[in-house]
């Protein structure tokens, strides 16, 4: 026996057992803060907004409607969801590491929003 070592070693684990549909799940405790999950709708219009950037960059369409024609959707939806790649940095970083504000949906982000970064950031509040 090391004499520095102790012998017994007790670790505390909290967490709850909840029945769900007969089988039994290992919770967090309540007062545990839940993990944030990236908003997968949001996160797929960002890349969605960027590769549509990017083709019309590339210049294999000419105009927006072309390639909403070719993507089989509106070119008004096109336009909305393409003004995301003038999101601040800062807003975008936070969509895709979950750590927008709950509020923050996109729906909300397809609304009219200022093109200055700093009033983003305030309009939508990050958290």
């Amino acid at each position: 026996m090391n004499a520095y070592a102790p012998d017994i070693v007790i670790v505390h684990v909290p967490f709850r057992i909840a029945k769900r549909g007969g089988r039994k799940s290992i919770l967090p405790p309540a007062d545990a803060p839940t993990p944030r999950h990236a908003d997968t709708t949001l996160v797929r219009a960002l890349a969605r907004a960027f590769r549509w950037r990017r083709t019309l960059d590339a210049g294999e369409f000419l105009t927006i409607s072309e390639l909403a024609t070719h993507e089989k959707v509106a070119p008004s939806y096109m336009t909305r969801v393409l003004r995301l790649t003038l999101l601040a940095p800062d807003i975008v970083e936070a969509i895709l590491d979950g750590k927008q504000a709950p509020e923050v949906t996109l729906a909300r982000v397809l609304e009219p929003f200022p093109n200055e970064w700093a009033m983003q950031v305030a309009l939508l509040r990050l958290t």
